[in-house]
């Protein structure tokens, strides 16, 4: 099998709710979409898709995708998609770094290796180890009243776990985390994620007006060292997140027991083949995973399913249903949420098609 076509389609997915606001005055209303279809000349197609919370979300953008499949076109077309591990060195060899851009490609080759072997990627990644990931669900920044209803609208959708966006302004994050994480009931979590958007001084102020509450406290900084920092001086649980790009930091994390939560975004780690190695680092030092990834559609989430799916249960905290975000679709088939698990599909490859219809045409094509 040899790789004949690059194609990539761009689509805006619009939030369900309005605007999503997270972290220090960050909003979208509409995430922009990269969906990477590989085509072969054994007639199968592979996709994945890469879509960042907003432009510039860790260095990221949208407009990554579309740039580095000129640079690689000339490298991976006649390459053989099936050789996962070729292409991740090829990729790494023809431009360094931005990780995310490269994430689609491998999400790609990974459902091009699944569909030639008549197997689900989460078969390929270790066998199904947790059979219907725990999801939490996002509650962005609104008033505490807002937040309240939301909270009681996902918990009667059958989300046991959620996310509490802070991080604009400590003092009202202060109330926010008050009023919130009293209401969590037996079995239930809650965690309130900054998204780097606090100071250290302005982190420590929330935690310690809020020690006396059960909750996570999530990348309350922007680096880790500063996360440190706070870590030192509270008792609360803390989950890293942005701050996690690849094995060298989970290896730092192992070493300083840095986190007892650690959120690996799929495209944040520069795709499947990485992301697995980092999760199977930190499964054996007995740390905890979240399987996640920045936005994206049905593709996206497929791909995350089937993360999730092969990751011990044990040590799988929750993950999410991105597709349920967005009001327009990338893929056909795909993942499937019941009473808040996600369930990867036992179809070959990733078992999602792209929804062509409503990509749209490509905005690049390379090789036939």
């Amino acid at each position: 099998m040899r790789i004949t076509r690059i194609a990539v389609h761009k689509l805006g997915l619009p939030y369900v709710d309005g605007a999503y606001a997270w972290g220090a005055g960050n909003a979208i209303e509409t995430a922009m979409s990269s969906v990477v279809v590989i085509g072969t000349d054994a007639g199968l197609t592979g996709c994945g898709e890469f879509c960042p919370c907003g432009e510039n979300y860790m260095q990221a953008h949208s407009e990554g995708v579309e740039a580095l499949a000129r640079l690689l076109a000339p490298v991976l077309l006649g390459e053989d998609p099936r050789q996962v591990g070729r292409i991740e060195r090829l990729m790494d060899a023809t431009v360094q770094g931005h990780g995310y851009a490269k994430a689609p490609f491998d999400a790609a080759c990974w459902d091009l290796l699944g569909q030639s072997l008549g197997a689900p990627v989460w078969l390929l990644l270790g066998g199904r180890l947790t059979d219907g990931a725990p999801m939490y669900r996002v509650a962005p920044q609104r008033s505490v009243a807002e937040t309240v209803a939301e909270l009681d609208r996902h918990r009667a959708a059958g989300y046991r776990q959620f996310q509490v966006k802070v991080g604009a302004d400590w003092v009202a994050d202060i109330d926010r985390i008050r009023a919130a994480a009293p209401l969590m009931r037996p079995g239930e979590t809650m965690m309130a994620d900054a998204n780097q958007g606090w100071w250290v001084d302005d982190a420590l102020r929330v935690a310690r007006a809020t020690r006396d509450l059960d909750y996570i406290l999530e990348q309350p900084c922007r680096t880790y060292e500063e996360c440190r920092q706070v870590r030192a001086r509270t008792d609360l649980p803390m989950k890293l997140d942005e701050c996690v790009t690849g094995l060298a930091m989970a290896e730092r994390i192992v070493a300083d027991r840095g986190a007892e939560l650690v959120c690996l975004k799929i495209s944040n780690l520069g795709g499947l083949s990485k992301a697995r190695r980092v999760r199977d680092y930190l499964v054996d030092h007995r740390i905890p995973v979240v399987a996640e990834d920045t936005w994206g559609g049905e593709i996206a989430t497929a791909a995350l399913a089937h993360f999730a799916a092969s990751t011990p249960a044990e040590f799988l905290h929750n993950t999410t249903d991105l597709q349920a975000y967005n009001t327009r679709s990338t893929g056909i088939g795909g993942a499937t949420a019941r009473a808040g698990r996600l369930f990867a599909p036992d179809a070959p490859g990733l078992g999602v098609a792209p929804d062509l219809d409503s990509l749209g045409a490509p905005v690049a094509v390379h090789g036939a």
